[in-house]
Parts: C-alpha cells; sequence; structure tokens
C-alpha cells in the first residue's frame, strides 16, 4: 500500500528532506566522538538526582507518578522563574512555561507562530535540529551571516530594507542562540543586541532567543537579550540540559503571557510530572552557583587544550573559532567537502558533525566547514581525537 497519499501535503514535504539526524551515520565502538554536544558525564549529578528522586518518593508518594503531579512539580515553575530574574530577565505572571527540553520550546513557538508561508529568519549557520523543526512549518527559511561578534545585525536592517521596499514578505520570526552560538561559539555583541532590538521593533517581527549556553560563559556573562530594553518582543528558551543533565528533559520558556497562552494549546498536557518533580527537589538542595562555576571553569579547561591541540595539529590554512563559552568550536578547511571527508575520518576513529548541516537548504554554505565539541570528551581523548582529525586532513 502507497501510505504517503495519506499525509498532508506539510509532512510531504518534511519526507522530502534528510531524515532528522543525517548528519552523523551510526559510530562503530571507539571512534572519538568530536561531534558530541553533551556534558561530559563527570558532570551529571547522580547521586545528588538519585537522592533527590529517594526524598520525592519517601515525601510525596504516587503522587508524582500521576497524571497531575505533585507539589514539587509545581514548585519547578518558581525555582525557573527566580533563576531567570537571576539573570535579569523579568517573568510576567503566566509568562513562565515548563517544556521537554529547549526543543520542545523551540517547536511549540515555531508551532504557534508559523503558517505555511511564513518566512523565518535564521543565523547562517545555526543549529541543525532548529532548522529541522522550522522546515515542518515552513519552507520560507532565511539566513543572516554570523561572524566573530555574533549575527551581522546590519546585513539582517540592509536586507530587511530592500525586501521592504521590493514588496517581500518581511520575517515573523528571528532564531538566535545569541550567546556561545551552536555551531560557531559566537556571542552577540551588546551592541549588537541593543540594535537587533531596534531592528525588531522597526520590521515588526519577534526574536526567538535559545539561550542554551548563556550560563556557561568563561568570561563575564553575557546580558540575555530578554532582560534588555525592548524585550517584549523576545520569546526566551533556557535550558538545565547544559547545567544539570539533558536526560531529564527540562526546559523553559518565559513570554508575554498572550504567546505562552498560544504554545500550552499544543503542548496539552504534556508534562513530565516525576521528572520534573525530581528536578525541583534537586535544584531546591543545591548551589547552583558554585556548579555553575564548577562547569565553567571544567568547560574552559577542555576548550583551551582543543585550541592548543588545534594550534599544535592542524595543517596551515585550517582556521577556526575562539569561543568565550559554550561547547563548540567552528573550523573552516578551505577547499575541502567535510561531508565528503567524514567516512574517512570515521574510519580513522574520529566523528565530528559536517558543516552543510547548519544551513537551510542546498546552497553549497559550509561544505567546507565542521563543528568539533570540547564538552564530552575526557583530555586525553579530546587531544587525541584532534590529533587523528588532522592527520585525515593532511592526507
Amino acid at each position: 500500500m502507497n501510505y504517503s497519499r495519506f499525509f498532508p501535503p506539510a509532512v510531504r514535504r518534511a519526507l522530502a528532506y534528510e531524515p532528522p539526524g543525517a548528519w552523523m551515520p551510526p559510530l562503530a565502538p571507539g571512534v572519538i566522538r568530536l561531534n558530541a554536544g553533551y556534558p561530559f558525564p563527570d558532570s551529571v549529578p547522580i547521586q545528588a538526582l538519585v537522592q533527590a528522586a529517594q526524598r520525592l518518593a519517601a515525601v510525596e508518594g504516587d503522587l508524582p507518578f500521576q497524571y497531575w503531579g505533585s507539589p514539587s512539580m509545581f514548585r519547578l515553575t518558581d525555582i525557573l522563574a527566580e533563576r531567570s530574574a537571576a539573570r535579569g530577565i523579568q517573568v510576567p505572571e503566566d509568562g513562565l512555561m515548563v517544556t521537554a527540553g529547549a526543543a520542545q520550546a523551540v517547536d511549540l513557538a515555531a508551532r504557534a507562530l508559523l503558517g505555511p508561508q511564513d518566512l523565518v529568519a535564521v543565523e547562517a549557520p545555526t543549529y541543525m535540529e532548529a532548522l529541522e523543526m522550522f522546515r515542518n512549518y515552513t519552507d520560507h527559511i532565511v539566513g543572516y551571516p554570523v561572524d566573530e561578534d555574533g549575527l551581522q545585525v546590519e546585513a539582517l536592517a540592509a536586507d530587511l530594507a530592500r525586501r521592504q521596499r521590493e514588496g517581500l514578505p518581511l520575517p515573523k520570526l528571528l532564531y538566535t542562540i545569541a550567546s556561545f552560538q551552536n555551531p560557531t561559539g559566537a556571542t552577540l555583541s551588546p551592541e549588537r543586541r541593543r540594535r537587533l532590538l531596534e531592528v525588531a521593533e522597526a520590521f515588526d517581527f519577534l526574536i526567538l532567543e535559545d539561550d542554551a549556553y548563556g550560563e556557561l560563559s568563561f568570561g563575564p556573562p553575557p546580558t540575555p537579550l530578554k532582560a534588555m530594553e525592548g524585550a517584549d518582543r523576545v520569546i526566551y528558551v533556557g535550558s538545565l540540559s547544559k547545567i544539570v543533565a539533558p536526560g531529564i528533559r527540562i526546559g523553559w520558556v518565559v513570554a508575554a503571557p498572550e504567546l505562552v497562552a498560544a504554545m500550552r494549546v499544543f503542548k496539552k498536557d504534556l508534562d513530565h510530572p516525576l521528572g520534573w518533580a525530581t528536578a525541583a527537589q534537586y535544584l531546591a538542595r543545591v548551589d547552583m552557583e558554585a556548579r555553575v562555576a564548577d562547569l565553567r571553569a571544567a568547560y574552559r579547561h577542555r576548550r583551551d587544550l582543543m585550541l592548543e591541540s588545534l594550534r599544535r595539529e592542524m595543517p596551515a590554512g585550517v582556521t577556526w573559532t575562539e569561543p568565550g563559552g559554550g561547547f563548540f568550536v567552528w573550523i573552516r578547511v578551505p577547499g575541502v567537502d567535510t561531508q565528503e571527508l567524514l567516512p574517512r575520518a570515521l574510519a580513522a576513529g574520529v566523528a565530528y558533525v559536517p558543516g552543510k548541516y547548519f544551513y537551510f537548504g542546498e546552497t553549497g554554505q559550509g561544505r567546507d566547514c565542521l563543528r568539533l565539541s570540547f564538552s564530552y570528551l575526557p583530555p586525553e581523548e579530546l587531544q587525541r581525537g584532534v590529533a587523528l582529525l588532522a592527520s585525515v586532513l593532511r592526507a
């Protein structure tokens, strides 16, 4: 039977793209995972989370295992509001919603705001899974370049002015990872942050700020867009995945109550009472400021090791970013198609993510780039992986 005839046009369009996760084939045992944007294993507070779950069960019995949740689960909203406020973000009443990680928050914002003919603006390059989510709702995605100071806001403003003159559609939504961007590691400068908010006002679009890495700064932390003047146009997305553990699937969105209410329509009651209540128990007892400080030091050490290894190992002509936080380094290898090179790298025992996957459509952009992560591997494996990759490039 031809089941595709049952699919609506939007689903048939989505199936025409490469499937989610196509950027990384299955890895053989022993391959060094420079592709993995995960927290390093020892950073996950396993014992503390186990103890939190035990306390939860002892105090609240079956409630966290029920549909309606428990007191601890409901306290999580207040805890996340306090974390947001500590970063200067004003959380209005009914303006915060807990989600299943930052990814669900991005997806809900896209679902609530984007129709098939709507235009969404993104950084180029940007987070590949965000691109996968946006294309579920619209094929109209336009990218704007990123440099060492983040999104080139004046290039965005100039193109939007051109579109306005020519009667072309303007974006309804702009997606940005303003701090320690995935994949480049770039951070939007304070001047560009202010200018982006002005441009959003001038051309009447909303900003979806994905701040998954914002707390992992190796210097003074940047101010979120949502904490700046003019932030009423900003939909802020936070996450515990990088500072606690990704498997607990906790993100949140802070936005105008009207926007949160629209997103909640599509979220339904898809909460995770047990995981969220356990996280609330954990957060109530941990010194998160001390924990985040330790994580910053650990990731800065890994970043420094990767940069030292790149300087020592890479052949002439290869260039890379030097991120001020986060998980990633963006590499440019002139004249090399990194998608075609990947099987040879895997055979040599090292994995990365080819740059083409961080751009929308078959533009040819990013083909000579790749993303490396310094977050997951132990230091010796990280250095060995860079050396292996360098040997593949020299060959």
